[in-house]
């Protein structure tokens, strides 16, 4: 049944994905960002999570049933992560708190969780693969458990229902995100096109060749959507893929067919795009001029370094969605298909040519 909702970050990739799906849903919808942008269906509110006083002062009238929070503000060590965004989880739900309306709260992580924080990725003692719910926490400070801990603390206080949804690596349109690695491939097909280079897998020899899995940002914001509105996911933590599982060998060769690119055939040697596409920002801005783009900014659509932390990794990723499938979650994305549905919109937004 729908409802009012409030989405946080909604300038976000999973943000716009879930207000909109809640939109066409019915939900009355809020959402929150330091600076929103308009969507159809969305009442805009802009506030500073970090900001107690002026996000109580945002918030003072909408009273959601259910939140969702789909952000978190990167910081320059782990120690600095748990402590800005666990306060940011803190003060939305202690500015909330008056209305007495939250019935739920769904909080997005991801398989940080599994794999740990940046300052540690992919290293030391890691839980065996498929990764499933039931496995324990790291012995490593994670901002993740830190914005866990702050629901589960409030939700003991207040009464209200959550779940907790761990993505992979995701797949959607946003400008100016943090971590785009759709975006990011897009842009670099383009730029190797329009100059000749090579179209280069750019991570780890185990990337190319093992299984992995991806997260549509819309079947995420419908697992969202299900956790919130049934109640055997109440007070659940959820893994939530696809579906499908690939290797990058053969996925590589689908995203070069779609811009019209040939695949230079992998030979071993991890050349990072941070490295790659470090020199690109006025070759961009030449290429925006030439074709209309809506972005001349490279930097506002590409994040590099989050897709070589993902494509560098040095271990086989690939997620288990068992949990969420007994409980009745039945939904299904094609990865290459959702690949190919962003660049569309890429191309229809003018931000790729």
């Amino acid at each position: 049944m729908a409802g009012t909702a409030l989405v946080v970050g909604t300038s976000g990739i999973v943000g716009s994905a879930t207000a909109q799906l809640l939109a066409t849903e019915g939900w009355a919808v809020h959402g929150l960002a330091r600076r929103p942008l308009p969507q159809p269906g969305v009442t805009p509110v802009a506030a500073d999570l970090q900001d107690p006083a002026g996000l109580a002062a945002a918030l003072a009238g909408v009273a959601p049933d259910a939140v969702f929070i789909a952000t978190w503000s990167r910081q320059a060590s782990e120690a600095e992560n748990i402590r800005v965004n666990g306060a940011m989880v803190r003060n939305l739900l202690d500015a909330l708190r008056p209305a007495g309306s939250v019935r739920h709260v769904a909080l997005v992580t991801g398989l940080k969780h599994y794999l740990g924080p940046f300052e540690a990725y992919g290293q030391g003692v890691l839980p065996q693969t498929p990764f499933r719910e039931e496995q324990a926490r790291l012995d490593v400070e994670n901002f993740y458990y830190a914005q866990e801990d702050e629901v589960f603390e409030a939700a003991a206080r207040d009464g209200f229902g959550w779940s907790v949804h761990r993505p992979h690596t995701i797949i959607g349109k946003a400008v100016g995100n943090a971590m785009n690695m759709g975006t990011t491939l897009a842009a670099y097909a383009v730029l190797c096109r329009e100059t000749g280079r090579p179209f280069r897998f750019p991570g780890s020899a185990v990337q190319w060749h093992g299984l992995t899995d991806m997260t549509d940002a819309r079947l995420l914001a419908r697992h969202m959507l299900w956790a919130t509105t049934t109640p055997a996911a109440r007070d659940q933590a959820f893994n939530v893929v696809n579906g499908d599982v690939f290797r990058w060998s053969w996925m590589w060769g689908r995203i070069a067919d779609w811009f019209g690119v040939k695949a230079e055939e992998f030979d071993g040697v991890v050349r990072p795009l941070e490295t790659q596409m470090a020199d690109d920002a006025g070759l961009w801005r030449e290429i925006a001029a030439r074709h209309g783009l809506a972005e001349p900014e490279l930097t506002r659509l590409a994040s590099p370094w989050h897709t070589d932390a993902d494509l560098g990794r040095p271990i086989e990723v690939v997620t288990d969605m068992g949990k969420s499938r007994r409980l009745g979650f039945t939904a299904y994305q094609p990865t290459d298909d959702a690949f190919y549905a962003l660049f569309e919109t890429l191309r229809a937004d003018r931000l790729i040519p």
